[in-house]
């Protein structure tokens, strides 16, 4: 029997034939092919040509310096991927380049091209069946990811801008999801650029926010701080998620932390929230979910498979954050998707 997602191919009675279409595998090998066209024409600046004017095929292959027939073939990707389109023989952005693949958006994804560009481990079979192997990271050759970024200034402050890229989108969202509507103080724990504080704050004007993490993160933060002109309302505080004490808050924000640590650091870090919280308080964890059965989504396993290169950590479900949470003691958990596979599971301190 042939389930709806595996057409049968049976035509006529022939034992060599598949069973099944291969259009599925075909989909995942064409993607591993043709992702690079996207990343290579984010680094050739096709995407901010194009905004400044909609251009032919010898146009743009003038203005880049690059032959017709690369050019071409860079080109088509991108337009059967619906990252640009063309009219007669001109090709322009689409809105989806125009919101997320030009510098000047607030919610742009450029950053994180340019970290997965520089370190291009995180696409590589070999560097996973390394990963596999040993499990072990695979960041930096090897180095400690968090410790790298502790000792190395540049690197970190790449990183935070590469997690700026994935955040401001969800940030923008998230927020009014959740009523934070009598809260005062929310502590991005872990913040980064402060991109989440920055959404919180945009949706609930009675909130101020801080930034908590390491001393050259918090330097990115305060530009952002800056940029969004919040400096009244926002700040950042440098420390360490293990050995400093939590800043005075009413809400505790975790995003993309949980994944990077194994369950038995969740457990510290939710008590540590649980400690530090004042009653009433709050926790709001924001990842991308497995489904509680773990059979998908597919985003979720690809994440859980980039944190064996990155981290010793793993995606978790709703469910195993939910039994984290009330382990700790927080009561009224919920688990909100929010978009596009985030989700926020909240918890309340009694």
């Amino acid at each position: 029997m042939h389930s709806e997602t595996e057409p049968s191919l049976s035509a006529f009675d022939d034992p060599l034939r598949p069973r099944v279409d291969d259009s599925i595998l075909w989909g995942i090998i064409s993607g591993m092919l043709g992702y690079p066209a996207l990343v290579v024409a984010h680094d050739l600046k096709l995407f901010p040509l194009l905004h400044s004017r909609p251009s032919t095929l010898p146009e743009i292959s003038s203005a880049l310096n690059i032959a017709e027939r690369p050019a071409e073939a860079i080109l088509i990707a991108n337009l059967a991927l619906g990252i640009i389109r063309r009219e007669g023989e001109a090709y322009m952005l689409t809105t989806l380049a125009e919101d997320y693949l030009l510098e000047s958006s607030p919610t742009y994804l450029g950053s994180m091209l340019d970290l997965i560009s520089e370190n291009d481990f995180v696409t590589s079979p070999k560097a996973l069946k390394q990963a596999v192997l040993t499990n072990s990271s695979q960041t930096y050759g090897g180095e400690d990811v968090f410790k790298s970024h502790e000792e190395q200034v540049e690197r970190a402050q790449r990183f935070t801008r590469g997690m700026h890229s994935i955040s401001m989108t969800p940030a923008l969202i998230w927020p009014s999801q959740v009523d934070l509507s009598q809260n005062r103080c929310l502590l991005d724990v872990g913040g980064g650029s402060g991109a989440h504080a920055i959404g919180a704050l945009r949706r609930w004007q009675n909130l101020h926010a801080i930034v908590f993490d390491i001393a050259p993160v918090c330097e990115v933060a305060d530009e952002f701080i800056k940029k969004y002109r919040l400096e009244a309302r926002m700040s950042s505080i440098p420390g360490s998620l293990w050995d400093s004490q939590y800043p005075i808050a009413d809400v505790h924000f975790y995003s993309q932390i949980y994944h990077d640590w194994p369950i038995e650091k969740c457990r510290f870090l939710t008590r540590k929230s649980f400690d530090s919280l004042p009653s009433g308080g709050k926790i709001i964890i924001h990842e991308v979910l497995y489904n509680d059965d773990k059979t998908g989504p597919f985003r979720a396993a690809s994440a859980s498979v980039s944190m064996l290169l990155w981290t010793e950590g793993r995606q978790y479900s709703g469910k195993e954050l939910t039994d984290v949470l009330r382990e700790a003691g927080f009561i009224n958990i919920k688990v909100l998707p929010t978009s596009n596979n985030w989700s926020v599971i909240c918890g309340q301190k009694p």
